[in-house]
């Protein structure tokens, strides 16, 4: 038996959950949280009142690490810097957890470097941080002789892998290493920096082992917005990275992050954002209202009325859902593969599967959708 994790937040979490469930108490609850929202914030709170029903809570991740005083009554609390150590949960040594997920997820990186002026996940996570290639490496060859058929890598700017490293390899050194020296059957990539995404990496797509599928850090499609947020990129890149992507791997699913009602956003900035959708061809979005955080430059910046922000959150989202909706629909009546997480499975093009009977999880399971259900392809 294990603790029970539950995972709020980015796929960095989901890459720590077996490795918290070995470490935690048999019996307890570890909520591993996120904050990169007010609302993030006060769903782990909810999630820990809840679990504190039934057993021992154990609160890690940003939200504990950044706003201890909201979990102190009702959890232990582990920070980030100490939450794969095995000492702060009583466990003295190193721990090795099998994986139990359908799908496993590899950190290669950790932290921030950058200065967003809307991000409190730099201050909860610290400098960025990448894992050696050969570990990695040989991380995802004990997975593949493990029988796992899909690998997701993960890290809070994963772009950024390897500039602190010796010899400074890049991510698409190390794509192309695990597809070279691992047989892993599917490689998945989480999200990329339009900054930062070197040519080895988009070269990579075009191994059908790597998932046609990557979300891109956007956050917004106006340059003024993306000036005051302190990205790296302008709307030009982005596009520019879209269209590299596809001209590597035609059949690629883009998706992306956008924030609705960043401080100073006009009707023309948010014009801009909802054209990004189809300029980029965005077919997989996470869109949220701007919630200001606190020691953030943003949160100090003149502010969007918040009902202005969630309407333009709204404008978007149902232009995304169209868009998520019209992709769906043209994979019925083809064959699609997916890993099978029991009752649904998952596309290289990140999509949902409902399947008429269940598969075991973690099994490739090819089929050929007949029609939608709720939104889903279903046999």
């Amino acid at each position: 038996m294990t603790a029970r994790v539950i995972t709020h937040g980015c796929r960095s979490n989901l890459a720590e959950r077996d490795a918290l469930a070995a470490l935690a108490p048999v019996g307890a609850t570890v909520i591993n949280s996120c904050a990169v929202t007010a609302e993030a914030v006060r769903d782990a709170r909810a999630a820990a009142r809840t679990a504190a029903r039934n057993g021992p809570v154990y609160v890690t991740g940003c939200a504990a690490t950044l706003e201890p005083a909201r979990f102190a009554d009702i959890a232990t609390l582990i920070p980030n810097a100490f939450k794969l150590n095995g000492d702060a949960w009583g466990r003295a040594g190193h721990h090795t957890p099998v994986t139990r997920q359908s799908r496993a997820f590899v950190a290669v990186q950790d932290g921030c470097d950058h200065d967003c002026t809307f991000c409190v996940t730099r201050l909860a996570r610290g400098r960025s941080r990448s894992v050696p290639l050969e570990t990695v490496v040989a991380r995802i060859a004990a997975l593949a002789a493990q029988g796992v058929n899909e690998v997701v890598l993960t890290g809070i700017d994963a772009t950024s892998y390897g500039q602190d490293l010796p010899g400074t390899p890049a991510l698409g050194t190390l794509v192309q290493a695990i597809l070279a020296r691992t047989a892993i059957p599917r490689l998945r990539l989480s999200s990329l920096d339009s900054a930062e995404a070197d040519e080895a990496l988009i070269e990579a797509f075009q191994d059908q082992r790597l998932m046609p599928h990557v979300h891109l850090s956007l956050q917004s499609g106006d340059d003024l917005i993306l000036k005051r947020m302190k990205r790296r990129h302008s709307r030009a890149d982005a596009v520019r990275l879209s269209e590299r992507l596809r001209t590597a791997r035609a059949d690629i699913a883009l998706g992306a992050d956008l924030i609705a009602g960043f401080p100073t956003e006009g009707e023309a900035a948010h014009a801009n954002s909802l054209s990004l959708l189809a300029d980029c061809r965005l077919v997989h979005t996470h869109i949220f209202p701007f919630s200001p955080r606190p020691g953030t430059a943003a949160a100090r910046m003149p502010q969007v009325p918040p009902a202005v922000a969630k309407a333009r959150a709204a404008d978007l989202r149902a232009a995304a859902a169209s868009r998520h909706a019209d992709f769906t629909a043209a994979f019925v009546g083809k064959p699609v593969d997916s890993v099978s997480e029991g009752g649904q499975g998952y596309s290289a093009h990140g999509l949902r599967l409902r399947y008429a009977a269940p598969r075991p999880k973690g099994a490739l399971v090819r089929l050929t959708p007949t029609h939608l259900n709720d939104g889903l392809l279903a046999e």
